[in-house]
This record gives C-alpha cells, sequence and structure tokens, in this order.
C-alpha cells in the first residue's frame, strides 16, 4: 500500500492539464479574434501558447533534419519527460480550481447555476434509472432463454455448438440495445433541455458501449453456463475473472465516458482530468492485486507449456518468462499508465495500438501454427492412382512431414517477430521490403526456397519410383541387374540433383557460379592427377557395370575372395563370405571377376572308389542317385540330364569318376549336397566302397621269414579271419555286423576283439 500511495502521489505531480492548454490553444488558434486576445492577454496561457508553438517548431525541424532522426526515439523520451515535469503545477492548479468551484456551489458563491445543474442531474438520473430497470427486466427474461441454449448445447459438436453460442450472444446483445433504446425514450419525449441532454447522451453512450463489452466477457467466459462458455477453464476461474473484468469495464468505462466528460463540460477540465487519473490508479492497484493473486498459477501453466515443446530456445525462453511474467506485466501496466499521464493523446494510443496489434499477430501465428500441426497430424493422403503407381510415395511424404513442420513453425515466428517488430516501429521492415534492394533480396530468398521445395519433391519422387522397382508389391520381381543399376541410377541422381538445386539456389541468391563451375573444373583435374587410384576405380567400376560383370546377390570371386556381392558402388564392391566377413574391395585390385550366378551353374560330382569295383557299376549308381534326385524337393532346379564323363584319375587309394549336373544359377551348391546324400545312400546299398587313404608297410627279410613261419591260425587268432573282397561278400548291415562282432572270442591278451574293434 505504500507503493501504491507513492505512485498516486507521483501521478497528482504529473502533468495532465497539458491537454487542456493544447486544447484552449488551437481553440484560440482556430476560434475568433477574442479568444485569441484573452489567451494573449493571460501570461500564463500565452506561455503554453508559446511553448507549443516551438515543440511545433522543434518537431518540424527534427523530421527535416537527418542527424536529429536518428535520434528521434531518444528526443522524444526526453520530450515527454519535459512536458511531464512542466506542467506538474497545472494539474495542481486545476485541482484547487475545481474544489473551489464544488465549494462555491454549496455555499452559494459560484457563478454556476445549481438550478441547471441539479435539473441536469435529475434528468441523468431518471434516464439511468429507466434503462437500468429495462435491462433488469430483460435479464430476468434472457437468463431462461439462457438456461435453454446451454441444454441444447449441452453434448453438441464444435459446429453446433458454435452456432448455439453465437445465437445466445446475439440475444444478450438485443438486451443491452433494447436497454439503450429504452433510455432514450425520456430524453425524446419528456422535452428536456438541451444541457441536460448532453448529460443523457453521455450516460447511453457509456451505458451501450460498456454492457456491449460485458456480452464480450459473457460469451468468453459464460460463469453460469458451462456449455455455452468459448473458453475452456473452469467454473471457479470464468467467475473469478468475469467478477474483475466486470467491475473494471464498469468503473473505467463509466468514468472515461460518462463522468470525466461531464466534469469537463460543467467544471473544468483539470478536474476531469484528475478523476481520471484517480481511476486510472485504482484500476492499476486492482490489476496488480490480480497478477499477484494468479502468479504462482500462470507460473505452473508456463511450466507445463514449456514441457511440450522439444525446441531448446522455447523452452528456455518460456522458462523465464515463467519465472518473471508478473514483474513484466505489472512493468508494462505501469508504462501504460505514465504514458497515458505523459501525453494522453499521441503516446497512449500508440501503445495500446500496438499491443492490441502484437496481440492479434501473435494470436494469428499461434493459429496458424495449431492449424499446420492438425492437418500435419492428420497426414498426406494421395489420389488413388498415384498410390496406384508410387505407393510408397505417400509414406515418404508422411515421414517428410515432421520436417516440413519444423520450417513452416520457424516461418511462422519469423513472421510474428517482423510484424511486432514493424507495429512497435523498432524496424521499418515494410520499408526496406518496398526498397529495390529488399525486393531483391526477398524475391531471391522465395525462389530458393520454391527451388529447394521442387528438388526435395522430385528427390521424394525418384526415390519412391526407385523402392518400388526394386520391391514391387505385385507383379514382375527385378532381377539382380536391374537392382544394381536401380541403385546406382539412385546414388548418381541424388548427386546431380543436389549439385543442380544448389547452383540454381546459389544463382537466385545473387551468387556468380560460373567461377565456380571453373573452379570445380579445375579441381577436378587436380583431383585426377592426384587421385589416380581414385580415377582407376571408377573407371574399372564403370565398365564392370557395363559389361553386366556381376550385380548384388551374385556369388563371385574378386581379388582373390569369394563371397555374395551386398553393394556396388562405382568405385567399390562389397562382399560377404561364408563366416560372416565382411569385405571392401576397390575396382582398381580387381584383375578378373569370377561370376558363379550367370544364366546357369553346374555342380561337379568327382567321386573316388576302390579299385575293386566294377567301373559300370559305379556308374548306374551314380545314374540312379541323379534320378533319385531329380524326383525330390531339389528337380525343379536341375536343368538337363547328368552328364557322365568316366574316369578322370587313377589316385594312390582310389579311382576318381565324374559326372556333372546342370543347375539353374545359384542352386549347384544345394543340388550338390543333396546329391552326395543320395550317392552316399546307393554306394552303401550296392556295397561299393569309397576307399579312404591307407599305408603300405615294407618288411626286412627277418621280419618276412618270422611271419611265414607263423601259423594261419595263429594269424586268424590276432587279425581274424580273411575277409573276401567286397564283391564276393554279403552286405555289411548294422544288424549283421552287431552279430559278427558278439560271435568273435578273445584272441589276444584280456581284450576281446569286439571291444577292440
Amino acid at each position: 500500500m505504500r507503493f501504491f500511495t507513492l505512485l498516486l502521489l507521483l501521478i497528482l505531480s504529473v502533468p495532465a492539464v497539458a491537454q487542456t492548454a493544447a486544447q484552449g490553444t488551437a481553440e484560440g488558434a482556430g476560434g475568433d479574434v477574442g479568444t485569441l486576445i484573452r489567451i494573449l492577454e493571460n501570461d500564463e496561457t500565452r506561455a503554453k501558447l508559446i511553448e507549443e508553438l516551438r515543440r511545433v517548431d522543434g518537431g518540424a525541424a527534427a523530421a527535416t533534419d537527418p542527424a536529429a532522426a536518428d535520434s528521434a526515439g531518444v528526443l522524444q523520451i526526453g520530450e515527454y519527460t519535459r512536458a511531464a515535469v512542466e506542467s506538474s503545477a497545472d494539474l495542481v492548479a486545476a485541482v484547487v480550481r475545481g474544489i473551489k468551484q464544488a465549494a462555491g456551489i454549496f455555499s452559494g458563491t459560484s457563478t454556476l447555476d445549481a438550478a441547471a445543474l441539479w435539473n441536469a442531474i435529475r434528468n441523468v438520473l431518471i434516464v439511468a434509472a429507466v434503462t437500468f430497470a429495462v435491462f433488469f427486466v430483460l435479464r430476468l427474461g434472457f437468463q431462461r432463454a439462457q438456461r435453454i441454449f446451454a441444454a441444447a448445447a449441452q453434448g453438441q459438436g464444435p459446429v453446433r455448438r458454435a452456432g448455439i453460442i453465437g445465437v445466445s450472444a446475439v440475444a444478450d446483445m438485443a438486451t443491452v440495445l433494447l436497454a439503450w433504446a429504452a433510455g432514450y425514450v425520456p430524453a425524446l419525449y419528456l422535452g428536456w433541455g438541451d444541457h441536460g441532454g448532453q448529460s443523457q447522451t453521455f450516460f447511453l453512450g457509456a451505458f451501450l458501449w460498456i454492457e456491449l463489452a460485458k456480452v464480450a466477457a459473457r460469451v468468453a467466459l459464460a460463469p453460469r453456463w458451462p456449455a455455452l462458455r468459448f473458453l475452456r477453464m473452469g467454473d471457479t476461474t470464468a467467475a473469478y475473472w468475469y467478477f474483475w473484468a466486470s467491475r473494471i469495464l464498469s468503473v473505467v468505462g463509466y468514468t472515461f465516458l460518462f463522468i470525466a466528460p461531464i466534469l469537463a463540460a460543467n467544471a473544468s477540465h483539470g478536474a476531469a482530468q484528475a478523476l481520471r487519473a484517480f481511476v486510472l490508479f485504482c484500476t492499476l492497484a486492482m490489476a496488480c492485486i490480480i497478477i499477484m493473486q494468479n502468479r504462482d498459477r500462470v507460473r505452473a501453466w508456463l511450466t507445463r507449456q514449456a514441457e511440450r515443446f522439444q525446441s531448446e530456445v522455447v523452452v528456455r525462453s518460456l522458462s523465464i518468462l515463467a519465472r518473471f511474467w508478473n514483474v513484466v506485466a505489472i512493468g508494462y501496466l505501469v508504462l501504460i499508465f505514465t504514458l497515458w499521464l505523459a501525453d494522453e493523446e499521441a503516446a497512449l494510443p500508440f501503445v495500446l495500438a500496438a499491443t492490441v496489434q502484437s496481440l492479434m499477430a501473435i494470436a494469428i501465428g499461434v493459429a496458424l501454427t495449431v492449424a499446420v500441426v492438425r492437418v500435419a497430424s492428420a497426414g498426406m493422403h494421395l489420389p488413388a492412382d498415384i498410390r496406384g503407381r508410387l505407393p510408397l510415395l505417400e509414406q515418404r511424404l508422411n515421414a517428410f512431414v515432421p520436417n516440413v513442420l519444423r520450417v513452416v513453425r520457424g516461418v511462422i515466428l519469423a513472421g510474428v517477430v517482423i510484424s511486432i517488430a514493424q507495429i512497435w516501429r523498432l524496424a521499418d521492415v515494410m520499408g526496406w521490403v518496398s526498397s529495390d534492394f529488399g525486393q531483391r533480396v526477398v524475391t531471391a530468398v522465395i525462389s530458393a526456397g520454391i527451388i529447394l521445395l521442387v528438388g526435395g519433391l522430385i528427390h521424394l519422387a525418384v526415390q519412391s519410383w526407385v523402392e518400388y522397382r526394386l520391391d514391387p508389391p505385385k507383379g514382375r520381381k527385378p532381377t539382380a541387374r536391374e537392382r544394381t543399376l536401380l541403385s546406382l541410377f539412385r546414388n548418381a541422381f541424388t548427386i546431380a540433383l543436389s549439385v543442380l538445386v544448389l547452383m540454381l539456389v546459389l544463382s537466385e541468391l545473387g551468387v556468380n557460379i560460373a567461377p565456380l563451375l571453373a573452379g570445380a573444373g579445375i579441381l577436378g583435374l587436380a583431383v585426377g592427377f592426384g587421385a589416380q587410384k581414385l580415377v582407376q576405380d571408377i573407371i574399372t567400376g564403370a565398365f564392370i557395370q557395363f559389361e553386366n560383370a556381376m550385380n548384388e546377390g551374385d556369388v563371385v570371386t574378386v581379388g582373390g575372395i569369394t563371397g555374395t556381392v551386398e553393394k556396388l558402388t562405382i568405385r567399390s564392391v562389397s562382399l560377404r563370405t561364408l563366416d560372416g566377413a565382411y569385405h571392401l574391395i576397390p575396382f582398381s585390385s580387381v584383375d578378373s571377376v569370377s561370376n558363379f550366378m550367370k544364366s546357369f551353374g553346374y555342380h561337379v560330382a568327382e567321386i573316388g572308389v576302390d579299385y575293386g569295383v566294377s567301373i559300370p557299376e559305379v556308374k548306374l549308381a551314380m545314374q540312379e542317385a541323379f534320378e533319385r534326385l531329380k524326383q525330390g524337393e531339389h528337380g525343379e532346379h536341375i536343368l538337363g540330364d547328368l552328364e557322365m564323363h568316366g574316369i578322370t584319375q587313377f589316385g594312390d587309394s582310389a579311382i576318381m569318376v565324374r559326372a556333372r549336373i546342370k543347375t539353374r544359377a545359384g542352386q549347384q551348391w544345394a543340388v550338390g549336397r543333396h546329391y552326395n546324400e543320395i550317392i552316399k545312400e546307393v554306394f552303401d546299398e550296392r556295397r561299393i566302397d569309397i576307399p579312404f587313404p591307407h599305408m603300405t608297410l615294407h618288411l626286412d627279410e627277418d621280419d618276412r621269414r618270422g611271419l611265414a613261419l607263423a601259423s594261419e591260425d595263429k594269424l586268424q587268432a590276432v587279425v581274424g579271419p580273411r575277409r573276401p573282397p567286397a564283391r564276393e561278400r554279403p552286405a555289411l548291415t548294422a544288424k549283421r555286423l552287431r552279430a559278427e562282432l558278439a560271435d568273435q572270442e578273445p584272441a589276444v591278451g584280456d581284450t576281446p576283439l569286439a571291444a577292440r574293434a
């Protein structure tokens, strides 16, 4: 309260009668000669006229002086301060004169006509009583209609509910207009004088504008009917804000639109100005109390809003605002109040208009951001024919939406900041844009943005088309060569499009790209000489691709490494070997390419058999295994009959018999593994031995003599009975082997022969 008391004392010492003097000066300058003579005869009014003329002359000189134009803001602040200091005495004098006139009225010594004044007050009171009585009756009827509107709006959609709220607002406005019209009836038909009619007009005008403002507050807050409330808030919060809004509107409105004009017309401008200052000070005190009461609530709301954003700048700004918003709000209100006291006709309208326009710019920016977010959250839906041709385009566009959303938010934020700077005259953005240089810059930026947008859309379309060709949802699957060429085309197109878009953007921004192109050529030549291996990689890779030597998915031998091709670029090939190792081989180190996946493949079956086996029987067994292979699951991969090559080698312990099976490309290994399994089964059935390496023991004469003297029985007891040749003995099965081992007796030492076997 001490703070507000000191502020009130400062208000009373700040000039507000400068406006009165200015009005008097203007009237003297534009009125009759008598008024001008009275102004010049009075020393005080003459001095004020001279000061006003000097001020006008100084402002004109500052406007024409380029050096003074740079410091216009500082001079204007100094002018406000000087006007405030010079007119402080005038305000005190005006207040004193108003008090004397009021005392003279009550004592009967005043020159004013007390009867006429009382007649005017009585007429205003009658008009006010009639107006408020009619308004009270109409409000009672409207409350019943409002209950019906609230019941109808309950549970309705946004559009229908907005329509019902609009109808309720129109009905509320109708009650105000009818009460306002009823207030004119006594003034028009009871024959009151002109002096009272002026006061009645002030009252009725104040009533109309104040109650219409309250209608807007009731539409936004609707303290009694939540269904008709435009803003989303609780009943207690709505009642709280409507309570303070209605009272501030009533106090300020009736003071400025009714009481102060009457005082200015019947008493003095100083008294009216003092009343306005006092009421505004009380309003400022109420506003400060409201801000301090809601300090923690608004701080918590701003903190919650900051948690919803991911931008560090926005989060930090909201956090700082949450901590000091009450100081900023109170400081802004004090600034408004001080500017009103200093220069009501110039400074205050500018600040109020700039504030309203800034709030509108912020509201438009928030509305556009919310609309863009809602549209983006719904996703993009392309027509059915485009989805059929490019099925992945819609998915890529929806994945691209978050980046576009960030750009749009940045553009909207920049627009709001530029608008606020223009509104508060911090920067003459529109003047700069209207200049030749500004138009060139704006045109270049817009053109560059359009080029980037078109380039991004083309890149998305081409990427979607390539992915569709690589993995079509239906139809023919691409070949390995198509996959390789499409992957190379995608990379090359991305690089070419990026370079083209970059050059076009630089050209639109005013950069001369001719030296860049020349420099790029020289740089390319220098790189060609300095990086011969790189050039060799690219040239060799290009010829390998042109000759279709290998594609992605092929099994090749490159640089002495055999593996599956995982990735092909213009410079290198990436192989994955059987053990999972990843090999990156530059084409400059590739002397030859062995591709196992071209058109078809062969499984070469080279099988070793015992020297005692009949070769025709081996060939029949291999043919039988081939017939079984064709009837199995791998038969669809076989492209021809078995090619029997016959004996290819006499080994140390085996005869090599070779055959070959023609298969589809890439299936020779699976077919060969299965064929080997079947060969083993057929050889076992036909009792064909597959020999293994063995040793030949050479004995000297003594060992041979001792071995010859050994009896056949003892030798058989040691090594067992002599086995007949493979072609003479029956087939050895698991059951027969167990029977033979069980029938044998122990021979050497304490270990049975079966155990040794």
